[in-house]
């Protein structure tokens, strides 16, 4: 599956990942390959992602994510 993460001044993360854990406003949850469609804000927390079973996290402040066909998109505040 595919993450692309934006903040307003670049791309801060675009590749394949295995996983991706969002802090959702309803709370965190995590994204597989074959995920339901969903929108979503974002609360402030990390963003949580692995590549080949290596783990990264990000902080945001706010945002939202959208997550559709094997793409989620997730533009942010640092």
């Amino acid at each position: 599956m595919k993450l692309i993460i934006y903040s307003p001044e670049k791309t801060v993360f675009e590749g394949e990942v295995d996983l991706v854990e969002l802090p959702g406003s309803m709370g965190r949850f995590t994204v597989l390959k074959d995920h339901d469609a969903v929108i979503t804000t974002l609360q402030p927390g990390n963003i949580r992602y692995a590549v080949a079973g290596e783990e990264s996290q990000l902080a945001i402040t706010a945002g939202y994510a959208e997550v559709l066909k094997n793409v989620v998109s997730v533009c942010v505040y640092l």
